[in-house]
């Protein structure tokens, strides 16, 4: 039986912080362990390239839905 996996969509920073109306500092600081904001729960980057990351929006979503403070 083979079963038929959704696609994964990846969002950069952009989308990223429209969909969670935050600054790109706020997102870096959350998921900096050194920082005050840091939060263990935050999804994730994943490394697109040499300079680039992006999210899985699935993951993204998920956390807002755990009821995750954005702030």
């Amino acid at each position: 039986m083979h079963t038929i996996n959704p696609p994964v969509t990846i969002i950069r920073m952009q989308q990223l912080r429209q969909k969670l109306s935050i600054s790109r500092s706020s997102i870096y600081e959350k998921i900096n362990p050194r920082s005050p904001r840091y939060d263990a729960t935050f999804p994730k980057p994943i490394k697109l390239g040499a300079a680039a990351v992006g999210w899985v929006e699935s993951e993204v979503d998920q956390w807002i839905m755990n009821g995750a403070s954005v702030l």
